[in-house]
C-alpha cells in the first residue's frame, strides 16, 4: 500500500483503502480554520496548507489530506455549549446512551467542555472524556466532567481499559471527522470497546453536503464528511458491523448518528440502515458526475455572493458577520471575504473575542457589538444555526437589520 498522503491530496481513502480519490474541488491554501490570530500576529505571516477536496466513489468518503500540524488540538477554541441548541441535543442523545449503557461505563472521545458527559451525568451514568486540549478540559472539569487529556491511541485506550475496564459504549460527536488516521482509532476502539459494547458515532452527513453544496464543512480540521457507506466499509475491517442508523438533518447542516456493534456479538440491523444506504446509492454519490457539478455550484455560489455584498456596500450598507465558525473560514476565505466587506465578526463563544479570523483577518468581537456598532447587515457564516441567530436577534430585526445566508444558495432574509 502507498502512503496514504502525497504532499496536499490522498492516494488512497482513508476508509475503504480504495486507491486514487478524484479531487473535485481545490480549494486553494487555507491556514487551518480554527487558528485564530492574536493581535500581536497580525503582521506575521501564517502557515497555510492546500484544500483539496476528494472523493472516494467506492465508498462515498469526502476527504481531505491530513496536514494539521502536530499537537494542534492540544489547545482548542470551538466548544458545542455555544449553540441554545446542541444542549438540548446532547440532553436527548444522553437518554439514548443511557438506555444502552445502564450503570457501565460510557466513554467519550473528543468530550471537548463536558457538555454531553455531563447530561450522562445527571443520568446516574458512569462516564469518562477523552480529550487532548487542557483548556477545554478545564471548562468540563467546572461541570463535573472527568477527563482522560490525551489523544485516543492504541496506547492510551488500552489505559484507560486497564484502570477503569472496558466501555460499554463509546461515543464520539463530530470528532470522527477530525481523525486522519481511521484504521488506528478503529483499532483504538476495539481494545477499549467491551465484547457487548456498542461504539456510537455523530458526524455530518456526506449525503447533505452534496445536496446543500456544503463545501465549508470540510476545513483542515475537519478532514472526512462520511457516507454510511464508508463507516461500514471502515467497520468491516474490524469485525465490526452498523446495527443502526438515524438521519440527524437539523444538526450541523444534516448530520447522522451511526450505531456499531462487534459481529462476535450479533444483533440484526435495523430497516434504517439499509434504508440510509439506499438513499445514499439513489443521490448518486458514487459518481464522478456528481462532484463536478457540485464543484460548479460552489464558484456559482461564490460569485452570487460577492455580487450580493457589492452592491449592500454600494449602497452605504455596514456588513458584520454572526459566527466566527470554522466552517465560515473556509467559506469567507475561499470566496474572498474580508475586511472590505465585513468590518468585524461577532461570535458567542468567549475564547474566540478579541482575536482575528484565519487568512482573512476579520476582528472578531462579542455579540453585544451587534448593538454597539449597529451593523446594518449580518452576514451569517454560522447559517447551521441560523434559526437560532435569527430569533437571538429580534432587537436588529426590529430595527429594520436584514441578515445574508450564503447556503445551501445565498439570499437576503
Amino acid at each position: 500500500m502507498p502512503p496514504l498522503a502525497t504532499n496536499a491530496t490522498l492516494t488512497a481513502c482513508r476508509a475503504c483503502k480504495a486507491p486514487s480519490p478524484y479531487l473535485f474541488l481545490p480549494l486553494g491554501d487555507h491556514a487551518p480554520a480554527q487558528m485564530l490570530i492574536r493581535p500581536e500576529d497580525l503582521d506575521r505571516p501564517q502557515p497555510a496548507f492546500p484544500l483539496n477536496t476528494q472523493v472516494c466513489l467506492e465508498c462515498g468518503l469526502i476527504e481531505i489530506a491530513d496536514q494539521i500540524p502536530a499537537d494542534f488540538f492540544r489547545h482548542y477554541l470551538y466548544v458545542p455549549s455555544g449553540a441554545a441548541r446542541m444542549h438540548t441535543h446532547f440532553h436527548d442523545f444522553a437518554e439514548v446512551l443511557a438506555g444502552i449503557a445502564g450503570e457501565e461505563l460510557i466513554v467519550d472521545i473528543g468530550s471537548n467542555d463536558g457538555l454531553l458527559l455531563a447530561a450522562c451525568n445527571t443520568l446516574g451514568c458512569t462516564t469518562l472524556g477523552f480529550d487532548p486540549a487542557e483548556n477545554i478540559a478545564e471548562l468540563a472539569a467546572q461541570r463535573g466532567v472527568e477527563t482522560f487529556l490525551a489523544y485516543f491511541t492504541p496506547e492510551t485506550a488500552a489505559q484507560v481499559r486497564d484502570a477503569r475496564g472496558p466501555a460499554k459504549v463509546i461515543v464520539t460527536t463530530n470528532t470522527f471527522n477530525h481523525i486522519g488516521d481511521l484504521h488506528t482509532f478503529m483499532e483504538a476502539i476495539c481494545i477499549l470497546l467491551a465484547p457487548n459494547g456498542t461504539f456510537v458515532i455523530e458526524v455530518p452527513r456526506a449525503k447533505e453536503y452534496i445536496e446543500h453544496t456544503e463545501f465549508d464543512n470540510i476545513y483542515h480540521e475537519h478532514v472526512s464528511e462520511f457516507s454510511l457507506l464508508s463507516i461500514a466499509k471502515l467497520a468491516a475491517n474490524f469485525d465490526l458491523e452498523v446495527t443502526d442508523a438515524l438521519s440527524l438533518p437539523d444538526i450541523h447542516g444534516g448530520s447522522m448518528r451511526v450505531f456499531l456493534t462487534r459481529k462476535e456479538a450479533p444483533r440484526a440491523p435495523s430497516d434504517r440502515v439499509g434504508a440510509m444506504l439506499a438513499e445514499e446509492m439513489g443521490s448518486g454519490m458514487l459518481e464522478q458526475s456528481t462532484y463536478d457539478e457540485l464543484a460548479s455550484r460552489v464558484e456559482e455560489m461564490g460569485r452570487e455572493t460577492r455580487a450580493m455584498l457589492d452592491d449592500l456596500k454600494a449602497q452605504g450598507l455596514k456588513i458584520a458577520g454572526y459566527g466566527a465558525s470554522a466552517r465560515g473560514n473556509t467559506l469567507i476565505t475561499h470566496f474572498g471575504i474580508d475586511t472590505r466587506y465585513l468590518d468585524f465578526l461577532v461570535d458567542r463563544n468567549p475564547l474566540k473575542h478579541g482575536l482575528y479570523s484565519p487568512n482573512t483577518r476579520i476582528p472578531i468581537k462579542p455579540v453585544s457589538a451587534i448593538e454597539e456598532k449597529a451593523p446594518d447587515v449580518l452576514f451569517v457564516l454560522a447559517w447551521n444555526f441560523f434559526d437560532e441567530i435569527y430569533e437571538q436577534q429580534e432587537a436588529f430585526r426590529a430595527r429594520g437589520g436584514k441578515f445574508l445566508v450564503p447556503l445551501p444558495s445565498p439570499q437576503i432574509v
